[in-house]
């Protein structure tokens, strides 16, 4: 590797922790992912990596070094398209993005052969999940993510894409067996299939918004806690209790008679759809025409969900990729 691209490589190294995590993120051998971090020190004469079989971690100069890297790619990538038109090379590379499984089942998945067709040498990674990744340790150009931005995205630059409503759910048995609820007082008769992101966290039971559009939460009793949004909407169709789900996910069940919706006037608070990105002077072209393209896609949908009258929903609250 030329000293360009063994900087790349020991920057990958840093940002995901991990020579395998790097190896991946790049589509490199682990060996050569080291190799790379052995013929730079050696050239620069210092260690820059303090390496154990748990972890690795920047030595005081490793840490110097980093800094200005950050600095020297970025304007590399900056001054690479600064002389490039748009649109006279094709784009190619990968470009990794993450999100949640009902984002990539129902709005993403099916429009990305219209991206593919037309970029053709772009090499899309698509990871979907319902945890929240890591974008920069994790090596992810992008992600969708669901629900308020937390502490841990500080440092990302923010693209709000939406608002997104959502569903309060029952099956047909459970109804027949326990009847409907009409109001928060019935709720302590029914059951709720409580949803978390990490098994033993706590729930927080039935959420609504108040009169004053105040955010409140009711406990429930229910015998049932997934982390999962397919095991989620299976407890619901299998009658195990109430679900607050995504529209987007339970829609043609609706439809077709296999869930009901109920307490329309006590639905959860609406929940932002956010694209976030590495802080970076200049995106890649091949980045940046994806986020543009997804944004593209997640508008088209929202636009088409309200001119039928419907809604459009993609996540549990504290959920989301």
């Amino acid at each position: 590797m030329n000293p360009m691209e063994q900087m790349q490589v020991f920057s990958r190294v840093v940002e995901t922790g991990s020579f395998t995590q790097a190896a991946a993120s790049l589509g490199l051998a682990k060996a050569s992912v080291s190799a790379a971090v052995q013929q730079l020190e050696a050239r620069l004469g210092t260690r820059l990596l303090h390496r154990s079989t748990r972890r690795v971690q920047l030595s005081q100069d490793g840490q110097l070094f980093y800094e200005r890297a950050k600095d020297v790619l970025a304007d590399l990538d900056e001054l690479d398209s600064m002389f490039r038109q748009a649109g006279s090379q094709p784009l190619r590379g990968r470009v990794r993005m993450d999100m949640s499984t009902g984002v990539a089942r129902q709005i993403v998945m099916p429009r990305l052969p219209e991206l593919l067709a037309l970029h053709p040498e772009l090499e899309i990674e698509f990871s979907s999940t319902e945890r929240r990744v890591d974008l920069v340790r994790e090596g992810f150009d992008c992600v969708l993510r669901i629900g308020p931005l937390g502490p841990a995205e500080a440092g990302l630059q923010a693209r709000p894409l939406g608002q997104l409503p959502m569903v309060n759910c029952l099956s047909p048995a459970y109804l027949a067996r326990h009847g409907e609820p009409g109001g928060l007082d019935d709720l302590r008769q029914h059951r709720l299939v409580h949803y978390v992101s990490l098994l033993g966290a706590r729930s927080g039971g039935f959420e609504y918004l108040d009169a004053s559009a105040q955010l409140q939460r009711q406990a429930m009793a229910g015998a049932l806690t997934v982390n999962n949004a397919e095991a989620y909407q299976a407890a619901c169709l299998a009658g195990l209790g109430l679900i607050q789900a995504p529209r987007v996910g339970v829609q043609a069940l609706l439809d077709q008679g296999l869930l009901c919706e109920v307490l329309p006037a006590y639905r959860p608070p609406d929940m932002p759809l956010t694209l976030l990105y590495a802080h970076r002077r200049q995106l890649p072209a091949r980045v940046r025409v994806v986020m543009d393209w997804l944004a593209q896609v997640v508008s088209e949908h929202l636009q088409g969900s309200a001119s039928a009258g419907g809604e459009a929903g993609l996540a549990r609250p504290q959920s989301g990729s």
